[in-house]
């Protein structure tokens, strides 16, 4: 899944979602050293849940953590 947003701080990225544990974003490293700290903290997968526990292989836990540290401008699948 390709994924386009803006950081807080107005910085763009542009990151694939691989849903692969060893390597669950690439090619942005900020994005990527964001979705490694929160490994093992809650998400909510939706405004009001479910709450899921991030996995860096589960695609809509990452999604949903983007969500909430960016703005997700485009996915594509």
């Amino acid at each position: 899944m390709l994924v386009t947003g803006i950081m807080d701080d107005g910085c763009p990225y542009q990151v694939q979602v691989t849903g692969r544990a060893d390597r669950p974003v690439v090619g942005s490293a900020r994005v990527r050293a964001l979705v490694e700290q929160y490994v093992g903290t809650p998400v909510l997968l939706g405004p009001l849940g479910p709450r899921r526990d991030l996995d860096p292989g589960d695609t809509l836990a990452v999604l949903a953590l983007l969500r909430r540290h960016s703005r997700v401008v485009e996915q594509r699948a």
